[in-house]
Order: structure tokens, then sequence, then C-alpha cells
């Protein structure tokens, strides 16, 4: 029975996605072309061998319109006969491009294919591709849902009222986050993922001296007094503290099968084990982490306490604690080298910087097995399992 394998990840590093950010000057496309050379050089394959190159990118408009995918792959020297899609389930969307990957290697479809993702939030804003006055919804949405859906951070308020989670405990998991993701650096834990890009060679948000007295002093993120109105219970506790920051960043990984890999001299770093994708509420629409996490482990025929390491992505800590209290996860075991909080969230790029993350921190914590699952906007889930090989 055929199997899929992650056998090289990379990333760059993560700019601040505002128009002064070490990355702005970067066009996505040679983000996204500067780690699938990355890739190739790395792994040594020849890139003619590749049978698909899946990325992820949620703004899909300007300098990200067109299938950002393809020509990232034309920029980055592979043959013309190297095809390439880009897809779109949010901010899942390149972890939804590793599920199409592997499920394409385990059905024959593919021997060899890269899956990966970029944003550069700094040139093409979020939601730049809603034109003003626009309604991506429908009528029949707004039938369905007559008092109408909200914001990404009036979810992350809401599921903070849910389950009863504070300031206090927000800033702290935040405080957390920078925390480890400087120590991983300081100690050389990210050297071997990281591919430098024009002289950046760090992520750009990581603040060792965070505190918790120094998020306290920031004012709510989302504060709106009609939502305030309609929601009461909101306590209005999410800031630009402990939410994630907006970014630029790319990422990819190459997957094959055992036998590929052997045949071409590739190591695996970790067999991809278990997939599950789930929709939810989406009021709260960032919940979807917690059915998607009990699907996979379902699927995979493990419980949580066989979970050496998870990837939980921290669009905002309201999420991560959330999941936290539903599932009983051990936080000493979630996000080891940092969250998005601290690393950043290049939307389309963040699925496949996690599984990069993922599975170095697996080889390095000698791990057999991770989770890694993100909420995404419209109630949306991602799911998977790896196993160290």
């Amino acid at each position: 029975m055929r199997d899929a394998v992650i056998v090289e990840a990379v990333r760059t590093p993560i700019g601040k996605g505002k128009p002064n950010g070490a990355l702005a000057h970067v066009h996505p496309v040679e983000l996204l072309a500067h780690t699938l050379r990355t890739l190739v050089e790395r792994s040594g394959i020849d890139p003619a061998l590749i049978d698909d190159v899946i990325g992820g990118t949620v703004d899909q408009v300007g300098e990200q319109a067109m299938n950002t995918t393809r020509y990232a792959v034309l920029s980055a020297g592979f043959p013309e006969s190297v095809p390439a899609t880009t897809v779109d389930r949010q901010c899942g969307s390149s972890q939804q491009a590793v599920h199409f990957a592997a499920q394409g290697v385990l059905s024959g479809a593919y021997d060899l294919v890269v899956a990966c993702g970029v944003e550069s939030m700094s040139r093409v804003p979020m939601w730049s591709n809603v034109p003003p006055g626009a309604d991506p919804f429908g009528p029949g949405v707004a039938e369905r849902y007559p008092e109408g859906l909200v914001p990404q951070g009036i979810s992350a308020e809401l599921i903070a009222a849910k389950w009863s989670i504070g300031r206090e405990q927000m800033d702290d998991f935040a405080v957390s986050s920078h925390r480890k993701a400087a120590a991983a650096w300081e100690s050389g834990l990210f050297d071997a993922e990281v591919a430098p890009l024009e002289g950046v060679a760090r992520d750009e948000c990581v603040r060792p001296g965070s505190t918790t007295d120094i998020l306290a002093g920031l004012k709510p993120a989302y504060h709106d007094p009609v939502f305030a109105e309609r929601f009461p219970q909101i306590e209005w506790n999410v800031t630009a503290g402990n939410a994630s920051p907006i970014n630029d960043g790319a990422s990819a990984v190459l997957i094959t099968s055992s036998e590929t890999a052997a045949r071409l001299g590739l190591r695996p770093l970790a067999r991809l084990h278990s997939f599950a994708v789930t929709g939810s509420d989406p009021l709260l629409m960032l919940t979807g982490v917690i059915p998607a996490t009990e699907k996979v482990l379902r699927k995979a025929s493990l419980t949580l306490d066989d979970i050496d390491l998870f990837e939980v992505n921290e669009a905002f800590s309201s999420v991560v604690l959330a999941w936290r209290q539903e599932t009983g996860a051990d936080l000493a075991r979630v996000n080891v080298h940092g969250g998005a909080i601290a690393l950043g969230h290049p939307l389309g790029a963040s699925g496949t910087r996690l599984t990069t993350t993922l599975v170095h921190a697996m080889r390095e914590r000698n791990a057999r097995y991770a989770l890694q699952t993100m909420c995404e906007a419209g109630g949306l889930a991602n799911a998977m399992v790896l196993e160290r090989v």
C-alpha cells in the first residue's frame, strides 16, 4: 500500500505585513519562488520530476491573482512542463494543499508533488479581493443568517466569552508564544527550516521582551458599539497583542512516497498519517479546530495522549485556549517553538509554515506523532496527523 511522506520543508523568514516590513519590497510571486528554489536545492531533486505544485493564497487579486503558484514555478526556474494550481481554504489554504498533495500521492496520481503557500499582506491587504460595496455571501446566506455574520475579531471575542477566557489568560498565552519563539531562534532551532531572503534571516514580529504588563496596556482591537449591543456578553479583551499580526511570507514542503524517496535518495522527515476537514458554526467560525481534532484522531485510531506535539494556529489566543479546554491537551506540547502570535500569520503560507516547523520539531524532540490543525474563515478547519519515520 502506498504512503505519503514529507522529504523537505522550508519557509521564508516572516516579515511585517506593512509598507515598511522587511519583505514588503518582494513581489509575492518571488516570495513563493524563493521557497520552491530552496526546496529543490536542499533536496537535490530534478524539478522536472515534480508532478504538480499546489499552492495556497487567500487574497487572490492584484499581484496575487492569475494563479500565483504557476508563476512562482516559472520564476523559480522549473521546467515549463511542471504544472501548478492555487487553492483557497482561507487561513488553512496551504494546509489544504498538503492534504491534496498527500492524497494525490496515496492514490497514485502523483509520485512527487509540492504543497506550498504565500501571502504578501503588505502588498495585497486582507479583503483586497472584496471591492467596497460588494457582497461575497449572497442572498441565500443572508436569509439563513438574518442577523448577519461577523468579522473574525468578533468571533474571537465571542469564543472568549463562551469559554470564559479572560484578558490575563490570553495575554499570558501570547507572551509565552513570543518567549518560545525567541528561545527557538536563539537555540538555532529554526536554522534548518528558514531560507534567508535578500538579507532577511529572522522573523520580524518576535518580541523577546514582551510582558503581560506591556500587553495589558493595549486597547481592544475590535470594539464596535453595534456588536456590543448585539452581543452584550463580549468583554472586549482581544487586542493586537493576543492576536496574530499581519505578515508577508511563503513556505513549501516536498511530498512523495517512501518508495520514490528511496529511489531518489531522499530521507523522509515524517509520514502523512491521517487527514480531516470539517465545517462549523460560521458565526463563531474559528472553533472548527475542536471537532477537526476529534475527527482526525478518530480517523487515525489514536487518542490525544498518543500525540507528542501539536501545532494549533494562533490566529487568536482565545482560539487555542478554547481548543485546549475542550480537548484537555497539555499546552506544554502545543506550538513548542512559538506560534503565529509571535512568528506571524501570512495567511496563505501559514498552513505549510506550521507543517515546516512541526516536522523539524518532531525530529529535534524525537516525537512519534504530531497533530496540526487550523481554524479558517467561514467556519472551517483542517487537521492532520504526522508520524515520524
